[in-house]
Protein backbone atom coordinates (compact mmCIF):
# COMPACT_ATOMS: atom_id res chain seq x y z
CA UNK A 1 0.00 0.00 0.00
CA UNK A 2 2.54 2.19 0.62
CA UNK A 3 4.95 1.71 -2.80
CA UNK A 4 1.08 2.38 -4.18
CA UNK A 5 0.84 5.55 -2.29
CA UNK A 6 4.30 6.61 -3.35
CA UNK A 7 3.93 5.91 -7.17
CA UNK A 8 0.34 7.92 -6.94
CA UNK A 9 2.25 10.93 -5.43
CA UNK A 10 4.79 10.78 -7.90
CA UNK A 11 3.02 9.75 -10.54
CA UNK A 12 0.08 12.71 -9.76
CA UNK A 13 2.15 15.39 -8.62
CA UNK A 14 0.42 15.75 -5.49
CA UNK A 15 1.33 17.06 -2.26
CA UNK A 16 1.94 14.58 0.61
CA UNK A 17 -0.57 15.83 2.68
CA UNK A 18 -2.95 15.51 -0.55
CA UNK A 19 -2.61 11.74 -0.61
CA UNK A 20 -6.16 9.92 -0.38
CA UNK A 21 -6.98 8.03 2.31
CA UNK A 22 -7.92 4.98 0.22
CA UNK A 23 -3.67 3.67 0.38
CA UNK A 24 -4.52 2.52 4.21
CA UNK A 25 -1.62 4.78 5.41
CA UNK A 26 -1.09 7.94 6.58
CA UNK A 27 0.56 10.67 4.47
CA UNK A 28 3.03 10.97 7.46
CA UNK A 29 4.30 7.43 6.99
CA UNK A 30 4.12 7.24 3.49
CA UNK A 31 6.65 10.34 3.37
CA UNK A 32 8.98 8.57 6.06
CA UNK A 33 8.96 5.66 4.27
CA UNK A 34 9.90 7.35 0.99
CA UNK A 35 12.72 9.07 2.66
CA UNK A 36 14.15 6.16 4.35
CA UNK A 37 13.78 3.74 1.27
CA UNK A 38 15.72 7.13 -0.55
CA UNK A 39 18.27 6.89 2.03
CA UNK A 40 18.47 3.69 1.35
CA UNK A 41 19.28 3.86 -2.60
CA UNK A 42 15.83 1.41 -2.90
CA UNK A 43 14.63 2.84 -6.21
CA UNK A 44 18.21 2.72 -7.56
CA UNK A 45 18.43 -0.99 -6.73
CA UNK A 46 15.08 -1.00 -8.27
CA UNK A 47 15.65 0.26 -11.65
CA UNK A 48 18.45 -1.66 -11.98
CA UNK A 49 17.01 -4.96 -11.15
CA UNK A 50 14.08 -3.97 -13.50
CA UNK A 51 16.36 -2.85 -16.25
CA UNK A 52 18.35 -6.22 -15.26
CA UNK A 53 15.35 -8.38 -16.44
CA UNK A 54 14.09 -6.11 -19.34
CA UNK A 55 17.50 -6.68 -20.82
CA UNK A 56 17.18 -10.51 -19.66
CA UNK A 57 14.17 -10.77 -21.92
CA UNK A 58 15.01 -8.98 -24.48
CA UNK A 59 12.80 -5.96 -23.80
CA UNK A 60 15.17 -2.97 -23.89
CA UNK A 61 15.71 -1.25 -26.97
CA UNK A 62 18.86 0.78 -26.04
CA UNK A 63 18.43 2.95 -29.42
CA UNK A 64 16.09 4.79 -27.78
CA UNK A 65 17.91 5.80 -24.21
CA UNK A 66 18.69 9.31 -23.39
CA UNK A 67 21.46 10.62 -21.02
CA UNK A 68 21.22 13.18 -19.04
CA UNK A 69 23.52 15.80 -17.10
CA UNK A 70 23.39 18.84 -14.94
CA UNK A 71 26.67 21.13 -15.37
CA UNK A 72 27.37 24.16 -12.74
CA UNK A 73 30.27 26.45 -12.98
CA UNK A 74 32.98 26.24 -10.66
CA UNK A 75 32.54 29.90 -8.57
CA UNK A 76 36.32 31.31 -8.24
CA UNK A 77 37.81 28.23 -10.42
CA UNK A 78 36.47 25.79 -7.59
CA UNK A 79 39.14 23.21 -5.72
Amino acid sequence: MVLAAIVYVATTGCAWRQLPPVFGASWQTVNRRFAEWSAARVWAKLYRIILDELGARGELDWSRCAIDSVSLRAVKGGS
